[in-house]
């Protein structure tokens, strides 16, 4: 294994697999805060040319937190198909990329590819990717998940409606919730981040969100984002819900201070199973995001990529419906501007895609980064290009509980007309049943709400 190159004239030598792959990163603020970011363009370079020619085996014997230490990082090296494994682990990163990129390689053969490789092996092909590499491999990747409908098929963009309060109050969040589902929203989920983490307000929410769904028969999946020990506790007392979410990292130092461990994610996997509402299988929802480990000194000195990687190792393990990047939401010490946040996006996606698991992406920032509206829409139709499976929809994008800036109902429903994309299927033919769409644009009776009051 080498770990130096010459380039124009200078040695550049890096001390670990660790190392080359952070200084092999795009610029990310979060990166350059940790202190492993590379100094200049030149190192950054041949940061890659060194990666370049590392092999996969030199990746997977190599993990950012060694196996013995850490539960993450044990859960994806027991989960790889050693078979598939065998076949590739003496190919460079160079040919992986190559490979994934070659239109001979569909989503089948990149499925079954896929269940070959680690955390790492994915980062790393990430960091030798443009922009456009990163949206033409993740396109040719179809993941479904179904919970109670199916979400990934191909021809169809999927939303998150996400209707939070300031005091979650009830009427607030159903106008919120009525609207969106006016304007084509929530196909993916309605799922609402609560103020109050309470087991008696996540039921109150359940129960307001089961007798709306019930009453006009709409075909998708209910959740609140409570932690993952309120949500259990909710179901365990007879709350209506369909899929558990918690908040992931990439490292078991990382989930520690999220409160959680791959044991109680199983936990709740089991009850949802047994006693939540949903069909399924698929019947748990994650959400990630590049920095959380740094925020968290969980980092383990490993770049920001590779720990997002490390997530969806993780998630993956827990078949889940639903997994989305917050990807501008944890602010401008991690991705400073809409240059980095763009890119964060776009490595999130494929890295997801790749890993195999159903990837969405909450295309959003905070009033305190340098970046604006328009950057996001420009994120959105570039994931739309890359076949995200779905993004969140929110009253004009402005989420007044969370206090960030995000997608709101008209992008999805935008973004579905110009791709020529439609909701998941069943959800599709509601929204034609009730009259809000015709020939897969929206109607006049889009934003009136007043219709699902009657």
């Amino acid at each position: 294994m080498i770990l130096k190159t010459k380039l124009l004239g200078h040695v550049y030598q890096f001390q670990s697999v660790k190392d080359v792959l952070a200084k092999a990163n795009e610029v990310k603020s979060g990166d350059s805060l940790a202190g492993i970011a590379a100094e200049s363009a030149e190192e950054r370079v041949a940061a890659k040319v060194v990666v370049a020619n590392l092999t996969l085996a030199d990746l997977r014997n190599h993990p950012a937190v060694p196996y013995e230490e850490d539960e993450v990082t044990r859960i994806i090296q027991d989960d790889v198909n050693e078979t598939i494994y065998d076949e590739i682990k003496n190919w460079t990163v160079a040919e992986l990329r190559e490979w994934l990129l070659d239109e001979h390689n569909d989503s089948a053969a990149i499925r079954r590819l896929s269940r070959g490789l680690t955390a790492e092996m994915i980062a790393a092909a990430a960091k030798l990717m443009s922009n456009m590499d990163l949206i033409y491999a993740a396109r040719k990747i179809t993941v479904t998940a179904h919970c109670n409908t199916t979400i990934g098929e191909p021809g169809t963009l999927s939303c998150r409606l996400q209707p939070n309060h300031p005091t979650d109050d009830p009427d607030g969040i159903m106008a919120s919730l009525l609207e969106g589902l006016t304007y084509g929203a929530g196909d993916a989920v309605l799922g609402l981040n609560p103020v109050d983490d309470s087991v008696e307000s996540v039921r109150r929410v359940l129960d307001r969100f089961h007798e709306i769904r019930n009453r006009w028969a709409i075909p998708t999946q209910i959740c609140v984002l409570a932690h993952v020990t309120t949500q259990m506790e909710a179901v365990r007392q007879g709350a209506p819900c369909d899929l558990i979410f918690q908040s992931i990292a990439g490292s078991q130092k990382g989930n520690e201070a999220f409160g959680l461990d791959g044991k109680l994610i199983e936990e709740a996997r089991q009850l949802a199973l047994r006693q939540g509402n949903a069909e399924g299988p698929n019947v748990m929802y994650f959400e990630t995001g590049q920095g959380s480990e740094l925020s968290s000194e969980a980092h383990h000195g490993a770049d920001q990529v590779v720990m997002e990687a490390r997530c969806y190792g993780f998630a993956k393990r827990f078949q889940p419906y639903l997994v989305n990047t917050v990807v501008g939401f944890i602010g401008p010490e991690y991705l400073y501007n809409s240059k980095q946040v763009i890119r964060a996006g776009l490595e999130d996606h494929f890295m997801g895609k790749l890993t195999g698991i159903p990837m969405g992406c909450d295309a959003c920032y905070t009033n305190h980064m340098k970046a604006d509206q328009s950057d996001i829409e420009d994120l959105a139709v570039l994931l739309t290009t890359a076949g995200c499976n779905y993004f969140m929809g929110i009253p004009h994008g402005d989420d007044v509980m969370l206090n960030y800036q995000t997608t709101g109902f008209h992008e999805t429903a935008a973004l579905r007309e110009m791709f020529g994309l439609t909701a998941i299927k069943p959800f599709q033919r509601w929204l034609e049943q009730m009259g809000f769409v015709e020939d897969n644009k929206l109607t006049a009776l889009a934003g009136d709400a007043s219709i699902l009051l009657a």
